[in-house]
């Protein structure tokens, strides 16, 4: 231990994905985004809002978190 409170950082890096999607799911997403930008007064692309879309979508799933925290354990 070298005395510092604070832990290291973790793995801050990116890693690019692709995914296609329906028609349909890109009209939705287009939709959300405009959405989005009513309720805040800016539009943000959707390569921004899509990985923190899924991230609350994870973060809200229960038994994923579970499931993750049963795993570190």
């Amino acid at each position: 231990m070298n005395g510092i409170r604070l832990g290291r950082l973790p793995d801050r890096s990116l890693v690019r994905i692709t995914i296609a999607v329906s028609p349909d799911l890109h009209r939705a997403l287009e939709a959300y985004s405009d959405f989005y930008a009513l309720a805040y007064g800016r539009k943000e692309p959707l390569a921004d809002l899509i990985p923190a879309m899924l991230a609350g979508y994870m973060e809200g799933d229960r038994a994923f978190v579970r499931s993750r925290r049963a795993e570190s354990s």
